[in-house]
């Protein structure tokens, strides 16, 4: 959002601000920018465009006027149904061209089309494409049909032919034998064909069709039960599925024939066919009917298969040639809906001439504004033009920060936590070195900053593709993240160079060891035998370290008194920034009772601690810093012996101590008490400093009585400084031993890489054999892809992500604005169907 107007103010609209006494600091990023409100009054023959153009420009956001009415009751609700059914018919083209597999084209060549010859295109298509899709229904249908019915001709007949083949060679048998030498074992129903009396021949009918395979074994039950056993049902296997007419899916079936006797039977048989889904067929017992009606259907057959052909090239024909103006057409609809719906946020004015906006819009946008305003009226033909005027009002603005394609990711960690309120400083200002810094600290080495850095080029490269593309939940995060994890490679690289560290092996870049072996001996052993012979190694971490007895010690004790320090600062850099708050908004009693006493309490501990730190590297003393500051509290007045760094030690620690207790009740008496008394001043009629957009003026002013007077609740007012005192003094300690997850990742991050460099590729290295070399470097780079690259990326980042958002932002950022959403045709571009 807002990537899209990034120009700076020009210096007469920077003049013009400082002349209206509006804040105008040096980073646009610092402070949201200074938001108005405008009302616009439009006159009705121009609305239409003045909202258009207003939607081309993206820099107003409305106000919904008419929140009191349904979607209904508005002016343009008929225009809404319309767009609405043309969005519809759009839909219904899209789903069409999908299951053609007919994607819509981008067309190159833009037409004008106008939307009331759209409305009626849209209908003339729609209507053409759905008596084609219904024909071609029918005609499949009866093509489906016909082909089961060749099915039932083909299996059935066989039956038949078959069955009558096996009566003739029976016949031929019983009339070779002698009639006086018949047995008891003559079938009853022979004898009841063969019986001269018409009363007692009983007269067999069947039915034909198919019915699905998996319902075979069910029907077939069904029947004997309901018939009580007297059918004959005899079933043949399909060998490929068939598309079933009614469903239009591959089904695998089975050809039936079944044998009854009787109308009551039969009509049995009809409802079980009804209820198993089975499809029914009519049949002849003559074979040379069969055989005619066989070349009968398959003749219709090919007649049909022809249509259908016909009809699929002319349906492909119709929907390309709505694809390759689809996307002009749906992006015309959506526009048009979208301006019917902000011109129902409009009020009607009383002489139904006129409509009356108004809406949150940047002061520079001012001029571009009535630019759209005096073109909309010109190119509309209006006799009148739309009147631009700004409005003053108390209502809190929404906050807008103008970002590019680099800045808006770090502003949308910011955002994650919480928009920033109207002019609240912007901490997304400092998370753009901070965040990649932090993260770095737990990353830190410049072979796996190598590859984040190769990946992230790709896709900046790519970028232009990529962003036209539908890509996974995990790739469009990394795509959108792409700057930010390009300022994390980076500094991995740079923090890498300061471990030392590529893949966990250490090389001499910036020249040799500050060491050297005392002798030919030394080169088995690691620390033993080595004599200094230069002051330092010139940047970064000496490579003698690595695979000594005293690495994991010594990078234990840097790591985490450097976590320490560098939470100490970026704490107080929150604090610092919360004093430009305070200053901004006019909040005296912040900076006195909540800056200077928490810098105050912060920095007696934990700056003093920092401070420490620093001195014992300087001076390379062996005082232990634990015992130190557990004994500041403990035994203040005790002597500091071999802990000492620096004279008048114990007379510092016991003035930081007391400023620590004295900070306390600093923050948390004073700031109720003076509340108070301004507010009773202020009814007293004495004349103080206005407090509006303070902390203070939201909470003296949160409260009226009956009579429109403000009520101050002291309670709530004082339970309410006692917590945040309370968070703050809980939360130094908390937030400092928070940051030693830099060590913990670091640590893990390096022991981690070390494992797999030592017990898989040099492992693998030692059999001598190419094969076994082969599959240890695949395994090496398959765990260094899957847990440094990928699993520890993203907990370093998450880490990252924690300690800005609550150890730092905590610390001044209150996040409780809302977003400034201009309405925006660039915004439609990017909206999924």
């Amino acid at each position: 959002m807002g990537n899209k107007n990034t120009e700076t103010p020009s210096g007469e609209e920077r003049e013009k601000r400082e002349r209206m006494g509006e804040c105008c600091p040096p980073m646009d990023l610092f402070r949201s920018e200074p938001m108005q409100l405008v009302q616009i009054i439009i006159p009705i023959e121009s609305a239409h465009l003045t909202v258009s153009y207003l939607g081309d420009l993206g820099l107003i956001q409305f106000k919904d006027l008419n929140s009191e009415k349904s979607p209904f009751q508005r002016t343009y609700a008929a225009q809404i149904k319309r767009s609405a059914e043309m969005a519809r018919k759009l839909h219904f083209f899209k789903e069409q061209m999908s299951k053609a597999d007919l994607p819509p084209s981008k067309s190159a060549r833009q037409v004008d089309v106008n939307v009331d010859d759209l409305e009626v295109k849209l209908g003339e298509l729609e209507a053409e494409l759905i008596g084609i899709n219904s024909n071609d229904e029918k005609l499949q249908r009866s093509y489906n049909e016909l082909l089961e019915y060749k099915l039932v001709l083909e299996k059935a007949g066989e039956f038949f032919h078959s069955a009558q083949s096996s009566a003739v060679l029976h016949q031929r048998e019983n009339e070779s034998r002698d009639i006086g030498d018949e047995s008891l074992d003559t079938p009853l129903l022979l004898e009841q064909e063969t019986s001269t009396d018409p009363s007692k021949q009983v007269k067999l009918g069947f039915l034909t069709g198919l019915v699905p395979r998996e319902k075979s074994l069910a029907f077939e039950r069904i029947l004997f039960r309901a018939t009580r056993g007297n059918v004959f049902l005899r079933q043949t296997v399909v060998e490929n599925p068939v598309t079933d007419p009614v469903s239009g899916e591959k089904v695998e079936k089975n050809v039936f024939v079944v044998f009854y006797s009787g109308e009551r039977a039969k009509s049995k048989i009809l409802k079980i066919c009804d209820a198993f889904g089975a499809n029914r067929y009519s049949f002849t017992e003559d074979l040379g009917r069969q055989y005619q009606m066989i070349t009968e259907v398959s003749g219709r057959l090919s007649e049909l298969k022809t249509t259908i052909d016909v009809g699929v090239l002319l349906r492909e024909s119709l929907l390309q040639t709505i694809g390759k103006h689809f996307e002009q057409w749906n992006l015309l609809v959506r526009k048009e809906k979208s301006i019917y719906h902000h011109l129902n946020m409009l009020s009607l004015d009383v002489t139904k001439k006129c409509l009356v906006a108004e809406g949150w819009s940047p002061v520079f946008a001012s001029k571009q504004i009535q630019d759209a305003l005096q073109r909309a009226a010109f190119d509309s033909n209006s006799q009148v033009g739309a009147i631009f005027q700004v409005l003053h009002t108390k209502e809190a603005p929404p906050t807008y920060f103008r970002t590019d394609k680099f800045t808006s990711s770090f502003q949308e960690i910011v955002d994650a936590y919480g928009v920033a309120k109207y002019q609240e400083a912007n901490p997304a200002v400092y998370t753009i070195v901070t965040f990649p810094f932090l993260f770095a600290v737990m990353f830190g080495d410049w072979g796996h900053g190598i590859c984040l850095l190769l990946a992230t080029l790709y896709l900046i490269g790519r970028e232009k593709k990529l962003s036209s593309q539908k890509l996974g939940d995990i790739m469009e995060m990394a795509f959108g993240g792409r700057y930010v994890i390009l300022l994390m490679a980076i500094f991995s690289i740079y923090t890498g160079f300061i471990y030392n560290e590529f893949f966990s092996v250490p090389f001499e870049l910036f020249g040799p060891s500050a060491y050297a072996c005392r002798d030919l001996s030394c080169r088995d052993a690691t620390t033993a035998g080595l004599i200094k012979v230069r002051p330092t190694y010139p940047f970064g971490l000496d490579p003698v370290w690595h695979g000594s007895r005293s690495e994991l010690p010594f990078l234990n004790s840097l790591k985490m008194k450097m976590s320490i320090i560098i939470g100490v600062v970026q704490m107080n850099l929150g604090i610092m920034i919360s004093y430009f708050n305070a200053r901004f908004f006019r909040s005296n009693l912040n900076v006195w009772f909540q800056f200077i006493p928490q810098m105050i309490f912060l920095n007696s501990l934990f700056g003093y601690l920092s401070v420490l730190i620093v001195m014992k590297w300087w001076t390379g003393s062996k005082a232990d810093l634990y015992h130190v500051m557990i004994y500041m509290f403990l035994s203040p007045t005790d002597e500091l012996g071999e802990n000492q760094l620096f004279n008048g030690q114990k007379t510092v620690q016991l003035v930081l101590l007391l400023s620590a207790f004295v900070a306390v009740p600093w923050m948390l008496f004073p700031k109720p008490f003076l509340l108070k008394k301004q507010h009773q001043d202020r009814h007293q009629g004495q004349s103080y400093a206005l407090l509006e957009n303070t902390e203070e003026s939201l909470q003296v002013n949160s409260n009226h009585d009956a009579h429109g007077h403000e009520e101050f609740e002291f309670s709530e007012v004082f339970v309410h400084q006692m917590i945040h005192t309370i968070e703050f003094v809980l939360g130094a300690v908390s937030n400092t031993a928070s940051y030693l997850r830099l060590w913990a990742l670091s640590l893990a991050h390096s022991e981690l890489s070390s494992v797999f460099y030592d017990k898989v590729l040099l492992t693998a290295w030692g059999f001598n054999n190419w094969i076994i070399l082969i599959v240890g470097l695949i395994v090496f780079v398959c765990a260094t892809v899957g847990v440094l690259l990928l699993m520890e990326t993203l907990s370093a980042f998450l880490h990252a992500l924690r300690l800005h958002w609550v150890e730092f932002q905590n610390k001044f950022y209150e996040g409780d604005g809302y977003k400034f959403y201009p309405y925006s045709f660039t915004l439609l571009d990017d909206d999924d169907e």
